[in-house]
C-alpha cells in the first residue's frame, strides 16, 4: 500500500507543474486539461487504491493519460497505442503501466524537440497480460533515476511473486520495457 500510494503524488506533482506553466499561455486549454486531470485523479484515488481492477480500466486510464499529454504539447509527437485484449475483465493490480508511460513522456517526449515517439502495446491471451513500451530520448540529456522504476519492481515482487517478468533496455537513443503478468 505504501508503494502504491507513492505513485499518485509523483504523477500529479509532475502534471500540476505542467499545468501551472500553461495557465497564462492558454487558459482554455488549461481548463480542459484540468478536467481531464480531475477524471484521472478520481480513478487514481478510488480505483487505484483497490487491490485489483479490470484490465479495461487500466487501458482506459493509459488512454486518458495519452490524451492529456497530447493536449498539452505544442509539437508533433508520434504515439502508437495498440491494444489486443482477449478478455478485458481480467483483474490486475492498478497503476502498474502508468509508471512506464509517464517515464516515456517525461524522459522522451518532454525533452526531445523533434521526432519524439512513444509506442505502447498491450495484449492479453488467456491469463497473461503483456505490456510493451518504447520511446526515443535525447542521449545528451542527463536523466535522473526516480523512484518510479524501483517502486514498480517492488510492487511486482509483492503482488506477482514469480508470476511476472519485467525487462527494460536502452539501445542508443531508444528505451524499451516489457512487463508480463500471469494473472
Amino acid at each position: 500500500m505504501h508503494l502504491q500510494s507513492q505513485i499518485n503524488p509523483h504523477f500529479f506533482f509532475n502534471m500540476l507543474n505542467n499545468l501551472y506553466g500553461l495557465v497564462d499561455k492558454d487558459s482554455d486549454k488549461a481548463k480542459q486539461l484540468i478536467l481531464k486531470l480531475s477524471d484521472m485523479m478520481r480513478y487514481s484515488i478510488y480505483e487505484g487504491q483497490k487491490e485489483r481492477v479490470t484490465l479495461q480500466q487500466e487501458i482506459d486510464f493509459v488512454r486518458n493519460f495519452i490524451k492529456l499529454h497530447k493536449m498539452r504539447y505544442h509539437k508533433n509527437i508520434t504515439i502508437t497505442f495498440d491494444v489486443s485484449v482477449e478478455d478485458e475483465t481480467l483483474k490486475i493490480v492498478p497503476l502498474l503501466f502508468i509508471i512506464l508511460v509517464e517515464n516515456a513522456f517525461k524522459h522522451g517526449v518532454e525533452v526531445l524537440r523533434n521526432n519524439a515517439f512513444v509506442n505502447i502495446f498491450i495484449n492479453s491471451e488467456e491469463a497473461q497480460v503483456c505490456f510493451k513500451i518504447e520511446n526515443n530520448f535525447d542521449i545528451d540529456e542527463k536523466s535522473e533515476t526516480g523512484i518510479g522504476l524501483e517502486n514498480l519492481k517492488r510492487r511486482l515482487i509483492l503482488a506477482y511473486p514469480k508470476k511476472h517478468d519485467f525487462t527494460h533496455t536502452i539501445q542508443q537513443d531508444m528505451y524499451s520495457a516489457k512487463l508480463t503478468l500471469n494473472v
